[in-house]
């Protein structure tokens, strides 16, 4: 059964532009379960989805005169004599594809979706020459809305923080409330959510890290003590919701404080964990400031170690609004600090229950970042119109 991701109604608009659709992502996130969907959709016979994991599909391109690639291609019964749609999945496995699909794009009517499963990795394979010719969507676990959709459960809930706040219901609370827990211990990989077996999830979840460690860290990386990564992965898990304090991961590693800074890149931009910036007015003071910490998803935290539950909460309020927002935190003197700011005109704490000190003091903070909109985010579910519940997300 295929199950609708929130991204696809912009990923099924591409099926008409000219320019090469990329969509990258962490392994596992639904990419070749969505490029397939998207193939199905074309009506076209002289289309083909090709896995560049397969040494027999790489080699379709491994040609010296690109206009033979075309003869290897109508094997697949593909010909340049109509426009033909081509679907390339995890072509970080083939670097010099890049040059094959920039040459076929620029001379024949092609249109290309390719999936990569790291930015890391794409920023070198796509040279500056496809510069606009490129539109890159990035795919990332299930936020809980979708999580719900996995389950075969709706939720009408409005898109607005304050409709959100001011139309929650009880009866649909206690409904969603357990898909929440689960959310929270499972996390949002799509394979994962769709499993029932509590002892199959972790099994899943354990071959998830172990593939991006072995495949994504191990290939794609170019470090010297790849063991050194593996540690600094272990201790960033009790640091979610954080800032990071280089100089002590330095030292618990005895590395230096560059290395912990090319490692921290390489797990960003392969979509390991995610650095939230500081909310401020000043671009430069932006970028110099220390960062806030949240990992790629909440099954991957519970399998690699172990984080409290208000992190564990907070890690899951970020997977719902990583992929549509802006995010940045606040933070003065290390005191007075706003969670997530979102879009440069919310601000959100979150909060296992939710008080009105709790309303009355997120007000105050607000106010003095010149933000007029402010909810607390609950677990628990609350009257109080400056509340959202976690599962109404």
């Amino acid at each position: 059964m295929f199950y609708k991701r929130d991204i696809l109604p912009q990923l099924e608009d591409e099926l008409e532009t000219k320019e090469i659709t990329v969509i990258t992502g962490m392994r596992q996130v639904g990419k070749t379960t969505v490029l397939r969907h998207l193939l199905e959709l074309i009506k076209s016979a002289n289309k083909v989805l090709l896995d560049l994991e397969n040494p027999l599909h790489r080699k379709l391109f491994e040609e010296e005169n690109y206009d033979a690639v075309w003869n290897n291609l109508a094997q697949f019964g593909l010909t340049n004599k109509e426009k033909a749609y081509i679907f390339l999945d995890e072509i970080q496995n083939l670097p010099q594809v890049s040059s094959v699909v920039k040459y076929l794009y620029d001379h024949w009517q092609v249109k290309f979706f390719l999936t990569g499963s790291s930015s890391f990795y794409l920023k070198n394979l796509f040279p500056e020459s496809l510069a606009g010719r490129k539109i890159v969507f990035e795919m990332y676990p299930l936020t809980f809305r979708e999580f719900l959709r996995f389950k075969d459960r709706k939720q009408d809930v409005p898109a607005a923080f304050s409709k959100k706040a001011q139309k929650k219901n009880r009866i649909a609370f206690e409904q969603r409330k357990h898909y929440y827990e689960e959310f929270l211990e499972f996390g949002g990989f799509p394979k994962v959510a769709l499993e029932e077996k509590p002892l199959r999830k972790q099994q899943l979840l354990s071959e998830i890290f172990t593939s991006y460690f072995e495949k994504d860290a191990k290939n794609l990386a170019d470090f010297r003590d790849i063991s050194k990564l593996r540690d600094l992965i272990l201790l960033l898990i009790p640091r979610i919701g954080s800032r990071l304090e280089i100089n002590k991961l330095a030292n618990s590693l005895s590395i230096s404080r560059e290395t912990v800074y090319n490692y921290l890149t390489f797990l960003e931009e392969t979509y390991f964990i995610s650095l939230l910036p500081k909310f401020t007015a000043s671009i430069d003071r932006q970028a110099a400031g220390s960062k806030k910490l949240f990992m790629c998803d909440t099954g991957i935290v519970n399998v690699l170690g172990k984080a409290s539950f208000g992190q564990l909460f907070e890690q899951s309020v970020f997977q719902s609004l990583r992929p549509w927002h802006k995010l940045n935190y606040y933070s003065k003197e290390g005191r007075n600090e706003i969670d997530f700011i979102v879009d440069k005109r919310i601000a959100l704490e979150v909060k296992l229950s939710s008080s009105r000190q709790d309303i009355d003091h997120l007000r105050r903070r607000a106010v003095g970042v010149g933000l007029t909109e402010h909810y607390i985010v609950s677990l628990q579910y609350s009257d109080a119109q400056e509340t959202i519940v976690a599962t109404d997300l």
